[in-house]
């Protein structure tokens, strides 16, 4: 493989495909070190493409651990309004948004559970008058992935460091149609494919849908004028951008007070530095009412009672098995990618693109029509080939969606 070639191509989907930048808008690209060599390509073609100004910022995993190590305790009571404001001027300012995340699952394994849930919160809430901007679309965004070191190892922990890396880039390449000949075309392809089934769910107005499996009997009702979407999105401002690279989801929202019945997880969940495995809930009035977890108990404890939405469902995504992500058979142990290896729902908020009108109304109108509102949203996934979804309509009518992982529509 040439490393060099492959991430050429994969700035070009970013750039043109990801973010779509057009002559005279801005980026705003959040990465780590390891993610150097990636970016430096995407801003020379955004730069390319007429972009007017590309910003960074940078993180970095040994500092961020170090904080929950050796921080005092007021470090985690401490985000200055100025951060908030200075991000709210930035979006006000047009710049578009780009992650790309290179995930370290096990990041904060030494850390305390309760600092970093207390971090979690206040940070949530700081960052809550200005999350509108990415989850209403106002601005275009895309996470994309981006292999590093650490993740690599977690990811294949038989492996020497060095052929971990490039295994991992392998791996990333063929999920993100990267190593195809043409690749931006087998995106334009992929996405037609993904909005044949949106349109069949929007057209068939489903009022429920039905997961049946080891550990999972869930009905989930649906908001009256939901809307299911897929593939790419489209910016207030008219243009067309994928929020997330891979994606092989379609998705809507639940009616956050209407969902009964228990769901177990299939897959291990990689959130705030920690492992979360072998979990499920049960689910009364909408309400997790009940819980386990045979690892990392306390984190999903915590991030349960963040606030009161983050008990309840905001999102639900159908994900068949012949995605490229689940044909590798490998578990990422990154929610950027196992969601798009399973169906999947996710704890808090709702996106507004789910619900016709949401943007026009207010966060409390947009509540009592089912709408989830909080400060967190966590992806857990929920699909293997022994889960079967159903659709069903109002006048009863049941239609399989899902079957052996697979679609049937």
């Amino acid at each position: 493989m040439d490393l060099n070639k492959m991430l050429e191509k994969y700035a070009d989907v970013i750039v043109n495909i990801g973010i779509n930048i057009k002559a005279g808008e801005k980026l705003s690209i959040r990465l780590t070190e390891e993610a150097l060599p990636l970016a430096r390509l995407v801003v020379g073609k955004a730069y390319e493409k007429g972009a007017l100004n590309v910003r960074l910022d940078f993180m970095d995993d040994q500092m961020t651990l170090d904080r929950y190590l050796h921080g005092s305790d007021e470090v985690f009571d401490y985000l200055p309004d100025y951060e908030v404001t200075y991000r709210d001027a930035i979006y006000k300012d047009g710049y578009n948004v780009l992650n790309l995340e290179t995930p370290n699952p096990e990041l904060l394994k030494s850390a305390d559970p309760k600092r970093i849930a207390r971090w979690q919160k206040l940070a949530g809430m700081k960052w809550k008058p200005i999350i509108h901007y990415t989850m209403e679309n106002k601005v275009k965004w895309c996470v994309a992935g981006v292999a590093g070191k650490a993740w690599a190892q977690a990811v294949f922990p038989l492996l020497p460091p060095e052929e971990s890396l490039l295994k991992l880039w392998d791996y990333i390449f063929m999920a993100e149609r990267i190593d195809q000949a043409d690749p931006v075309a087998a995106w334009k392809q992929h996405d037609a494919s993904l909005k044949s089934h949106k349109t069949f769910l929007n057209n068939a107005h489903f009022s429920q849908v039905h997961y049946e499996g080891p550990g999972t009997d869930l009905l989930v009702s649906l908001p009256k004028n939901h809307i299911w979407e897929g593939g790419s999105s489209i910016s207030q401002g008219g243009d067309v951008f994928f929020p997330n690279i891979p994606t092989e989801e379609v998705f809507s929202m639940p009616d956050a007070d209407h969902v009964e019945g228990s769901l177990a997880a299939t897959m291990p969940l990689s959130v705030r530095g920690q492992i979360v495995d072998k979990f499920g809930f049960t689910f009364k009035d909408g309400k997790v009412t009940d819980h386990y977890a045979e690892e990392g108990k306390a984190i999903l404890d915590d991030l349960l009672t963040t606030d009161e939405g983050a008990s309840r469902l905001g999102e639900i995504a159908l994900v068949a098995a012949n995605s490229p992500i689940a044909k590798t058979g490998i578990l990422f142990k990154s929610t950027l990618f196992d969601e798009n290896a399973s169906c999947h729902f996710a704890l808090g908020a709702a996106y507004s693109e789910n619900l016709e009108g949401a943007t026009e109304r207010s966060e409390d109108e947009n509540r009592k029509l089912g709408m989830n509102n909080s400060v967190i949203h966590v992806d857990f996934m929920v699909g293997s080939k022994d889960v079967t979804v159903t659709g069903i309509q109002e006048d009863g009518i049941e239609i399989v969606l899902l079957k052996d992982c697979d679609w049937q529509i």
